[in-house]
């Protein structure tokens, strides 16, 4: 993938944890009303939880100069490695921010010798569903099947090349 001009991807520092949870909340606010409160609390996650989420594993953000615009992190489970916070401003969608995350993960991921990359998403989050379908993950009966009572279905991408 083409370097996307102006924006850069770093591990994420405990300084930026303000920025990620403002940012967080700004990208899933208009589906608020699709999610549980109880779903919604634990996607746009605080200031405070995402610190326990950085001890889990690598948290990154995509910056634009001094501007956080995107964010993901993962966790080991076992051979997979799994994907979740991951979001993108409302302002900076369709500049393919998205996939350069999505890139950077699995460049990480097959450094690490993972064989398997999973996340979980909602069905409503159609953007996303299609980004993740265009770099080659599909639809599993895996759980979990929802998150405080919102719905949600799993997505694996098979890495060739690891260890299998």
């Amino acid at each position: 993938m083409d370097p996307i001009p102006n924006i850069t991807i770093r591990f994420a520092t405990t300084n930026d944890r303000p920025a990620i949870a403002a940012l967080l909340l700004e990208s899933f606010v208009e589906y608020g009303p699709l999610y549980t409160p109880e779903g919604f609390a634990a996607t746009a996650i605080t200031s405070e939880q995402i610190i326990a989420r950085m001890s889990e594993g690598p948290v990154w953000v995509a910056a634009r100069g001094e501007e956080i615009v995107g964010t993901v992190s993962v966790v080991a489970k076992a051979e997979s490695l799994y994907i979740r916070g991951m979001a993108v401003l409302p302002t900076a969608r369709g500049e393919r921010i998205g996939a350069l995350l999505l890139t950077h993960v699995e460049t990480f991921a097959r450094a690490e010798e993972f064989s398997r990359l999973f996340l979980s998403t909602t069905p409503f989050l159609d953007r996303a569903i299609r980004l993740y379908e265009s770099f080659g993950y599909r639809r599993t009966l895996e759980g979990p099947h929802e998150l405080f009572g919102t719905p949600l279905f799993s997505m694996e991408k098979l890495l060739s090349g690891t260890n299998e």
